[in-house]
C-alpha cells in the first residue's frame, strides 16, 4: 500500500500521467456517448427550421385570408359590423342614400317590426327566401304567431315577442319599421297607445338606425292625406286631416312618424325610405277587422248581409298583398327616400266592391246600409307615377284575380276547409 502511494506520488511529479490519474486517456481519449453526438449534429438544422419559420410568418401572416365567403357572412358577420361602424364614425357617409359596398351582394340581418301582423308575415316570407336573416319583433296586439309558423326551426329566422314603444339593442343592417295596428277597430280600441306606437315607437327605432348605422324604411299610410281635396293624391299633397277626430290618432301619428324620420335624416344622416301605403288585401289579414275588404268577404262566407257604410259611393284602391312587398323592397334596396305612394291606382265605390265579392263568393249575399264613420274619406287613389319613374314598380295583381286567393284563405280559417286550403297553397 505504502508502496503505491510512492509510486502515484513520484508519478505525478514528473507531471506525466498515469493510469490513475485525472487527466488519463480514460477521459480524454473516449469516444462520445451516441446521444450526445446525435444532438450536436441536429442543432444546425434545429436553428435552420427556426429561422424558415420565423420568415414564413413574418412575410404572409398579414395576406387575406382564404375563408370561404360564407363562413365570413355567417360567422364573422358581429365583427365585420363593427368594422363598418369604426369606419363610419371616422368618415362619415353622405345623405346619398346609397347601401354601403361592403353590404353588398352579402346577406343582410334585417329587423321587421310588426313581422307577425299579414303585411310584415309576407314580407318576411320574401326576405327570407332571398337568403337573408330576419328578427321580427312583435307585441301580438294584431300580430299571430300562426303567420310565421312555417319558419320555426330555421337558423335564418328569429321571432322575438317585444312592444317597440320600449327600446331594444340589435345589430342589424337594415329596419322594416311596420309596427303600428292598421285598422279602424284596432287603433280606435286604445288611441293613446296607437300614437305612442306612431311616435315613442318610431322613435325607438330610428335611435337603433342611428346606433348601428342601419337603413330605416317607415311604412306610413294614405291615412296621412285625410279626406283629400285633390284626387289621385300625389306625394307633393299635404293632406286634409282632422287634427282631433277619432281617426287622428292613426292620421296624426304617422304624419308625426314622417317628421321624426325626416329630421333623422337631416339631422342625423340616417339613411331612411318612407312608404305611403294604401288599401292592401291577401291572405292572413285579421278577420273582422273593420276595414272594408276583410268585412265583405267575411260576412259573405257567413252568409251575413254585406254592410256597406254611408250611400257606398265612397272610392278606394285595392293592391293585393305580394305587390305591396314587392313595393317595399324595392324602396329599400334603392337610392331615393321618397316619400312613395304604394297601391293600386284601380278605383272601385263600395257597391263596386260588394259586386265584386258576391260575383266571387255568394251572387245571393245581400247588401245592409248602416250610418257612415266619422271622418270617412270620400275619395282614395294614388298617384304612383314617381314609384313608376323611380322604382320600376307597379301593381301587377288586379282585384278580381286577388281577391279569391284570400277567400280561400279566409274560407279555410272560418270553416277549415282543407281542401280549399290546399288549393290556396296550390296556386
Amino acid at each position: 500500500m505504502t508502496s503505491e502511494l510512492i509510486h502515484r506520488a513520484q508519478t505525478s511529479e514528473t507531471g506525466e500521467p498515469t493510469l490513475d490519474s485525472p487527466r488519463s486517456s480514460d477521459f480524454r481519449g473516449k469516444p462520445a456517448h451516441p446521444v450526445s453526438r446525435m444532438f450536436r449534429a441536429r442543432v444546425p438544422f434545429f436553428l435552420i427550421g427556426v429561422a424558415i419559420a420565423t420568415c414564413f410568418f413574418h412575410f404572409f401572416s398579414h395576406s387575406p385570408s382564404p375563408i370561404p365567403d360564407l363562413l365570413v357572412d355567417s360567422e364573422l358577420a358581429l365583427p365585420t359590423r363593427r368594422v363598418l361602424l369604426e369606419e363610419a364614425a371616422t368618415h362619415p357617409r353622405g345623405k346619398t342614400g346609397k347601401v354601403p359596398m361592403g353590404l353588398r351582394g352579402k346577406r343582410k340581418r334585417i329587423l321587421v317590426t310588426g313581422g307577425a301582423g299579414f303585411v310584415g308575415s309576407h314580407l318576411v316570407d320574401r326576405l327570407i327566401d332571398r337568403g337573408d336573416s330576419v328578427i321580427v319583433i312583435d307585441n301580438f296586439f294584431t300580430g299571430r304567431k300562426e303567420n310565421l309558423i312555417h319558419h320555426f326551426g330555421n337558423p335564418n329566422f328569429e321571432l322575438i315577442r317585444h312592444d317597440v314603444v320600449q327600446p331594444i339593442l340589435l345589430e342589424v343592417d337594415q329596419i322594416y319599421h311596420l309596427a303600428c295596428p292598421a285598422s279602424p277597430v284596432h287603433y280606435k280600441f286604445n288611441p293613446v297607445k296607437t300614437i305612442k306606437t306612431n311616435v315613442v315607437g318610431t322613435l325607438n327605432m330610428l335611435g337603433l338606425a342611428k346606433r348601428v348605422g342601419a337603413r330605416f324604411l317607415l311604412t306610413s299610410t294614405s291615412e296621412v292625406y285625410g279626406d283629400p281635396l285633390q284626387h289621385p293624391q300625389a306625394e307633393t299633397y299635404w293632406g286634409n286631416v282632422n287634427p282631433i277626430g277619432v281617426r287622428s290618432c292613426y292620421d296624426e301619428g304617422k304624419r308625426t312618424a314622417e317628421t321624426l324620420t325626416m329630421d333623422y335624416h337631416r339631422g342625423a344622416g340616417i339613411e331612411v325610405r318612407i312608404a305611403r301605403i294604401f288599401n292592401t288585401y291577401g291572405p292572413r289579414m285579421c278577420l273582422d277587422d273593420g276595414r272594408v275588404v276583410s268585412n265583405f268577404v267575411a260576412q259573405a262566407l257567413r252568409k251575413e248581409p254585406l254592410t256597406v257604410y254611408g250611400d257606398g259611393k265612397q272610392t278606394r284602391s285595392f293592391q293585393y298583398v305580394s305587390d305591396l312587398v314587392e313595393g317595399l323592397m324595392k324602396l329599400m334596396e334603392g337610392e331615393h327616400v321618397g316619400p312613395f305612394n304604394l297601391g293600386n291606382p284601380g278605383e272601385f265605390t263600395m257597391l263596386e266592391l260588394a259586386q265584386v265579392v258576391q260575383e266571387t263568393i255568394d251572387p245571393n249575399a245581400k247588401i245592409e246600409y248602416r250610418p257612415n264613420t266619422e271622418d270617412d274619406p270620400h275619395k282614395r287613389k294614388p298617384d304612383i307615377s314617381k314609384a313608376k319613374e323611380l322604382l320600376g314598380w307597379e301593381p301587377l295583381v288586379p282585384l278580381r284575380k286577388g281577391l279569391p286567393l284570400m277567400v280561400s284563405d279566409f274560407r279555410q280559417r272560418i270553416f277549415g276547409d282543407s281542401k280549399d286550403a290546399m288549393g290556396n297553397s296550390a296556386s
